[in-house]
């Protein structure tokens, strides 16, 4: 694994040993960035459920201002913090190892731009997760939240939480489903 562009790119990352985590793939990581570069400059952008971090360090390496890190795992908060010295990002990284719905609590910004969260397939983390988003007010109508989750993951209660599907990008194995907050008329 490795980050794809920017002033970081090329930089190996390390992950964690075993099936814990399933890092997103190259492959799948510049798509992602490609559908949301928009977002990318100066952004404080949300690693959840983050393993080795690569997500959020790509998000710091195409010109964001600042990552939080929310992961639970003792020797994924180790390869985060390994990837961040590596990569000379430290500065602009906030790791807090928790439980991601406590770690939300812990976030400290006026307004978060990019949200992106892979939990452990089958666990219902995505609704948990969202639901408690849903009461953040640093979560705005500009906000985006990605969620990578299985292909037959169900998100028909995003209008009960006051959310959007705005975008599903569907891969071989997983999909990327694109969030926002729905906007009252």
């Amino acid at each position: 694994m490795r980050v794809i562009a920017g002033t970081a790119r090329s930089l190996p990352l390390k992950t964690p040993t075993g099936d814990g985590t399933r890092p997103t793939t190259d492959r799948i990581k510049e798509t992602l960035f490609n559908m949301i570069q928009t977002y990318m400059g100066d952004c404080v952008f949300l690693d959840l459920f983050s393993g080795s971090g690569g997500i959020g360090i790509e998000a710091i390496s195409r010109g964001g201002r600042k990552s939080y890190f929310i992961e639970n795992n003792a020797e994924a908060i180790k390869c985060i913090q390994d990837n961040l010295k590596f990569t000379k990002f430290e500065d602009k990284a906030v790791v807090l190892k928790q439980d991601v719905i406590s770690g939300l609590n812990n976030v400290f910004e006026k307004e978060v731009d990019v949200v992106f969260m892979d939990p452990p397939y089958g666990q219902d983390l995505e609704r948990i997760t969202l639901e408690k988003l849903a009461g953040m007010k640093y979560i705005t109508e500009d906000t985006v939240i990605i969620t990578e989750a299985a292909l037959d993951t169900d998100f028909s209660y995003l209008e009960g939480l006051g959310f959007e599907m705005i975008k599903e990008k569907k891969y071989k194995t997983n999909k990327h489903v694109f969030i926002q907050r729905k906007i009252e008329s």
